[in-house]
């Protein structure tokens, strides 16, 4: 058993690290909920660690509701974590506003799901671009230089020729394009993370790949580090090489992406991954695990919270949170569950 097995690309320098990364939003009793009850909270994220290596993608994998966006927003310190801690370069790091929460942004940007309502409608796409630069100090002292930025961010997105693009207003562009532009306004940071919440999910299916390949060539060109969210764990086998996924709030499973999605280990990567289209594979019944809901975060079900649904979940699960075990069919391949325990399985 191992707390945090090492990924296959052990030898990637780590960028950003979240260790028991945990969030808990607080709700507003009433009425005589306030004497007779505690402070209830949404559990929204308990204790999640993962890293993110530079020239590599992560992605985070799970239903709506799993925590999923609430990790990004927390590696983003948009959010202020319950516990847990949040490690840049090796460093630890919280931030408030202000020049600290200025400095960190620098260095870590997002992209979020819906483009246009990440963008200003009033503005223009020069404005968007610009004041990212000046922000962040990449515009350069002359009006040529900042000239030659924007064109510079415009080529990185292939928004060519940039004369085009630069004073078009969001509403004069695309889906696709629009994404760009968010994209190329994170880029004007010159980050060395990107936090991708469901980038391609709003967009047409016929230009999803277009978006993922440009991320994938500026993974490679800038060596950034991504992570990349996505309900969609057929895009994470495609894009990522690290995958995590998420169940109620909690990693259930992580390796290489090939691994955990061909080999999955964890019942709900089981699911997830039966439950995706696929028309190479006939039409079953749905499996015993199928049915249900995901629990409740404000009271989730004690130990493994996927016992609910689990079709082989013993009274272990019932009781004891599983730790991170070693799958031991790939270096780096862990499960939270405790069918890999060798003294509960018997394996």
């Amino acid at each position: 058993m191992t707390e945090h097995s090492a990924p296959a690309s052990g030898t990637t320098d780590v960028v950003l690290e979240a260790d028991g990364l945990t969030k808990h939003f607080p709700l507003r009793g009433r009425g005589r909920e306030l004497l007779t009850r505690g402070t209830r909270a949404v559990h929204a994220v308990d204790d999640v660690s993962l890293a993110l290596r530079e020239g590599r993608v992560t992605a985070l994998v799970g239903e709506s509701g799993s925590g999923k966006s609430t990790v990004a927003r927390l590696l983003a310190q948009l959010y202020p974590r319950t516990s847990g801690e949040i490690r840049l370069r090796g460093e630890a790091t919280s931030v408030k506003g202000g020049r600290a929460f200025r400095g960190y942004s620098k260095r870590v940007q997002m992209i979020f799901q819906d483009p246009f309502a990440s963008l200003n409608p009033v503005h223009t796409v020069r404005y968007h671009l610009t004041r990212a630069l000046k922000i962040h100090g990449n515009a350069g002292t002359t009006a040529r230089e900042q000239e030659a930025a924007l064109a510079d961010l415009l080529t990185r997105v292939q928004l060519t020729p940039p004369e085009r693009y630069v004073d078009k207003f969001p509403h004069e562009l695309s889906g696709g394009q629009r994404q760009r532009v968010a994209i190329a306004r994170a880029l004007g940071a010159d980050p060395e993370v990107l936090l991708a919440d469901e980038p391609v999910s709003m967009l047409d299916v016929s230009i999803r790949l277009g978006v993922l390949n440009l991320l994938r060539d500026l993974k490679e060109r800038l060596h950034l580090a991504i992570l990349y969210i996505t309900h969609d764990i057929a895009s994470a086998r495609y894009f990522a090489d690290e995958t995590c996924v998420m169940y109620a709030g909690r990693v259930v499973e992580g390796g290489d992406s090939e691994t955990v999605t061909q080999n999955p280990a964890h019942p709900y990567t089981q699911l997830l991954i039966d439950s995706a289209p696929d028309p190479d594979r006939p039409a079953v019944e749905s499996k015993d695990g199928g049915s249900g809901e995901p629990p409740s975060l404000i009271d989730p079900p004690s130990g493994c919270r996927f016992n609910p649904r689990c079709p082989f979940a013993m009274d272990v699960c019932r009781e004891k949170v599983p730790p991170r075990f070693d799958v031991g069919d790939q270096p780096g391949h862990f499960a939270a569950c405790w069918l890999f325990d060798a003294e509960v399985s018997g394996r």
